[in-house]
C-alpha cells in the first residue's frame, strides 16, 4: 500500500488565512492530517466500528454524515451482514472522490451511495440502525444543529444508535486553556510546526465552533435520544453514543 500523503497544507506562510474548507488540497493528505490531528483517531475508529457493527441491523442503511475519505466505512463494512447499506454524505466533492476512489480499490461489493449535500439545510434518512457524524457537528452553523439533530432522529429506527465524535470546550475556562495547550503539544509530537498549527488554528477559527461536552449531551437528550453515554474523553476531544 502507497504511504499517505504527508499534510503540508500549512507548512509555508500564508500571507492571509482564509477559512478552511476541505477542497482538493485538504483531500489529498486528509487521511495523514486527520491521523496527526486527533488524538488516539485510530483507536477511536476502531470503537466507532465496534459499536456501529453491534448496532447495525440486516436490511438496514448506516449513514456517516461528513464521511470525508471513508476510513469509518471501509473499517466497518466486513463486520456488517451483506445487506447492510452504506450511505456517505459529505459536502466536498474532493473527499467524496477520494471516498470513492479508496472503495473501488478495496472491492467492497454491497450497496452503497456516495452523497454531496450541505448538512446545514438539514438531511434525509431513512432506515438507519447507525448514524455516525465523526468530526463533523462542529462544522455545522450552531443555529441548525437542533434541526439537524431533528432530521436524523426522525430518519432512525427504533433501538438505533447515533455515534457522534467532536472537539469539545473544557467546563471552565481554566480546563480550556490547559487541554488547549496539552492538545498543541500533541500536534508538536506528530510532526507539526508552531507556524502549521497557529495557521490552521486561525483558518479553523470561523468554521469549527465547538460545544461543551455537557451541551453536546443536552442536545441530544432534547432531541428525544433515551440513553447517552461518553466512550472516549481525551482532553478536548469526545466520542458519545446515543440510542433511540
Amino acid at each position: 500500500m502507497d504511504p499517505q500523503p504527508r499534510d503540508e497544507v500549512f507548512s509555508a506562510e500564508q500571507p492571509s488565512i482564509g477559512d478552511f474548507t476541505f477542497n482538493r488540497k485538504v483531500a489529498t493528505v486528509f487521511d495523514d492530517m486527520v491521523t496527526r490531528s486527533v488524538p488516539f483517531y485510530p483507536e477511536i475508529q476502531r470503537m466507532v466500528a465496534e459499536l456501529a457493527a453491534d448496532f447495525a441491523t440486516p436490511g438496514s442503511s448506516i449513514y456517516d454524515l461528513g464521511c470525508s475519505t471513508g476510513t469509518t466505512f471501509l473499517l466497518l463494512q466486513g463486520a456488517l451482514a451483506p445487506d447492510v447499506r452504506l450511505v456517505g454524505i459529505d459536502n466536498s466533492k474532493e473527499m467524496l472522490e477520494k471516498c470513492r476512489t479508496k472503495f473501488e480499490a478495496e472491492g467492497i461489493k454491497r450497496p452503497y451511495e456516495l452523497r454531496f449535500a450541505d448538512l446545514n439545510q438539514g438531511i434525509a434518512i431513512d432506515n438507519a440502525s447507525v448514524v455516525l457524524m465523526i468530526l463533523t457537528l462542529q462544522f455545522i452553523r450552531p443555529l441548525y444543529r437542533d434541526k439537524l439533530m431533528a432530521d436524523i432522529y426522525h430518519g432512525m429506527n427504533e433501538n438505533a444508535c447515533l455515534i457522534l465524535v467532536e472537539k469539545v470546550l473544557g467546563e471552565d475556562s481554566l480546563f480550556n486553556r490547559l487541554f488547549i495547550k496539552y492538545y498543541y503539544d500533541m500536534k508538536r509530537r506528530n510532526g507539526y510546526s508552531d507556524l502549521e498549527i497557529t495557521q490552521k488554528r486561525e483558518a479553523l477559527e470561523n468554521v469549527l465552533i465547538p460545544y461543551k461536552l455537557l451541551e453536546n449531551r443536552e442536545m441530544l437528550l432534547r432531541t428525544g435520544f433515551r440513553y447517552v453515554d461518553v466512550f472516549f474523553k481525551w482532553y478536548n476531544f469526545c466520542a458519545m453514543v446515543a440510542v433511540k
